[in-house]
């Protein structure tokens, strides 16, 4: 799955638009309040790992980094 369509998903599933995740960076972190510009980093693939953490942040989420079980 690409981050984009892993991000979109994640956003429906927890009953957030993107125009809300869109204004809530814009608060918290001085985001553009720009849907096209919030999907057009997404599509170019160009999101940094702050801003994924930030993103999930808005959300409610947290990034976690956890050791495959196969390993």
């Amino acid at each position: 799955m690409n981050v984009k369509n892993e991000i979109k998903s994640i956003i429906v599933r927890s009953g957030m638009t993107m125009q809300q995740v869109v204004d809530l960076l814009s608060d918290e972190y001085g985001w553009s309040d720009s849907i096209s510009n919030f999907s057009n980093k997404l599509s170019r693939g160009s999101l940094r790992y702050r801003e994924a953490i930030q993103i999930a942040d808005v959300m409610g989420y947290d990034l976690i980094w956890q050791k495959r079980r196969d390993q």
